[in-house]
Parts: structure tokens; C-alpha cells; sequence
């Protein structure tokens, strides 16, 4: 009868493959739940992970036919939590990617113990590749982090009143704009964010906030005689000065860079 249960057992247990994909599913509609609550797009989790958005929707929608091996299916789940604000290698250990504890027969306890099986040259075929993808995975982001600082560094300085009803919108793009502020104590700004952006905030000097915000976050910094905002997408950034009527920074999708000046007369 112990013979019978166990073998029911065994026929009732779902494959790797099965759990596989439940797990998948499971995990997967998480993300999706989490990154509508942030209000990002496929396409900006794209630009921050460099995964292309077909495996990004295999992931949200369970599709594993459509990813890789499991052992890169679950990188590109840590990958996407990590994009998410959470810790991925906690997230991403749930997936299963198909690994067994190897007990050894009891009629060969006898032999060296450290005898190389094939069993072990797999399991450390598989290390050196989840090390090699990790490896380069760091090295994509932070060499995209460096290109976008580079292009948010171009600088063009004009004279000109923030507060000029001449001033276009479109004008703002890559402008450094001076702004006499002799009435005023300080400098402040009211910012208001369309979509998704990556901004820098420097005040008096220091950089107070750097960082990508999300769609319809709402910030405010202060700055005694010197304030700067740079931007990767100006298009999407309302910034207000000293209360007055919010402007539109730039053009969408492209760069831009405010500076005010508070000159107070002598």
C-alpha cells in the first residue's frame, strides 16, 4: 500500500515545467500590477533595463514558451524588479529554474568525496553563465547611466527674463535662462511632471535631487541666490518661479537645462 501512495504521489506532483510556468504567471501579473501603479510604460521599463519589450510582455502575461532558459528567465525577473524598486534576487529566487539536491548511494559512500561528477560540472556551467549575464547586465546600465549624464551636461547660456511673455515654451530647450530676482529673497520652483522623467536639481551648488519621477509627481526646491534644473525630457516637465505661471521646460523627448540667478541689487 506504501508502494501505491507513493507512486500517486509522484504521478499527482506537477512537472518542473508546470511549476515553472504557475510560478511565471504568478509572478509576472505582480510586475504588471506594480508597474501600472507607477504609471510606467513597457517602453520606459525598456530604457531602464535595455530588456526588449516582447520578453517584458512574456513575463507580465506568463508566456514562457516566448523567454529563454529558465536560468535567463529568472535574471530578466530580477532585472524587472529591480526597475520596479524591488529587491530582485528576493523576488526573482521564487521562479524555479529547475535545480535538484543529488543524494549520493549508500554503496558509494566509500568513494573521494570531492570526485567531480557530471552533475557538478553542470551546476558550475550554469554559476559562470548567471554571473557572466549579471556582469553584463551591470556594465549595459551603468554605461547607459553615463551616456544619458553626458547628454544632460549640454549647456547653452542666453540672457533672458524667465517671466517675458516673448519666451516660447520651445525656447527652453538647452537654455540656460538668467532671471533677476532683486524682489525676492530666494528662488523657488514649483515642478510638475507629465510622464516619467529623469531630472537633476543643483542649489546654491549642491545637488539636492537627482533621479527619475514618476507621471503627476509634484516637487518644490528653494535656493538662496542660484538654482538649476536639468532634465532628460523637457516636454514633460511644468516648472512654475516664484508662483508665477507654470512653463512647459522644452520639447518632449528631448534635453534641457534652466538656470536662475538671483542678482539682488546693491
Amino acid at each position: 500500500m506504501k508502494w501505491l501512495r507513493n507512486n500517486a504521489e509522484k504521478l499527482n506532483k506537477p512537472s518542473i515545467e508546470e511549476q515553472q510556468s504557475a510560478k511565471l504567471t504568478q509572478l509576472g501579473a505582480k510586475l504588471a500590477e506594480l508597474r501600472q501603479k507607477k504609471g510606467l510604460s513597457l517602453d520606459e521599463i525598456v530604457a531602464i533595463t535595455r530588456i526588449p519589450s516582447r520578453l517584458l510582455n512574456a513575463i507580465e502575461v506568463g508566456d514562457i514558451q516566448d523567454l529563454p532558459e529558465p536560468i535567463y528567465t529568472q535574471g530578466l525577473i530580477r532585472q524587472f524588479a529591480d526597475a520596479l524598486g524591488l529587491r530582485g534576487i528576493d523576488f526573482a529566487s521564487d521562479f524555479p529554474v529547475g535545480f535538484h539536491k543529488v543524494s549520493l548511494p549508500s554503496h558509494k559512500v566509500s568513494e573521494p568525496f570531492l570526485q567531480l561528477r557530471p552533475i557538478h560540472l553542470y551546476l558550475l556551467y550554469i554559476f559562470v553563465i548567471f554571473c557572466s549575464v549579471n556582469g553584463l547586465s551591470q556594465l549595459l546600465n551603468q554605461t547607459a547611466l553615463q551616456a544619458n549624464n553626458s547628454q544632460n551636461q549640454l549647456k547653452v547660456q542666453t540672457n533672458s527674463d524667465f517671466t517675458s511673455q516673448n519666451l516660447q515654451a520651445a525656447d527652453l530647450e538647452k537654455i540656460k535662462t538668467e532671471i533677476n530676482t532683486s524682489s525676492f529673497k530666494t528662488v523657488e520652483i514649483d515642478v510638475t511632471f507629465k510622464s516619467s522623467s529623469w531630472i537633476r536639481v543643483i542649489t546654491d551648488g549642491q545637488t539636492k535631487f537627482e533621479g527619475v519621477l514618476p507621471k503627476g509627481s509634484h516637487r518644490n526646491w528653494k535656493a538662496k541666490e542660484e538654482l538649476t534644473v536639468i532634465t532628460d525630457n523637457a516636454g514633460s516637465v511644468l516648472m512654475s518661479i516664484n508662483q508665477e505661471q507654470p512653463k512647459q521646460m522644452g520639447e518632449q523627448g528631448k534635453s534641457g537645462e534652466i538656470r536662475i540667478a538671483n542678482k539682488v541689487k546693491s
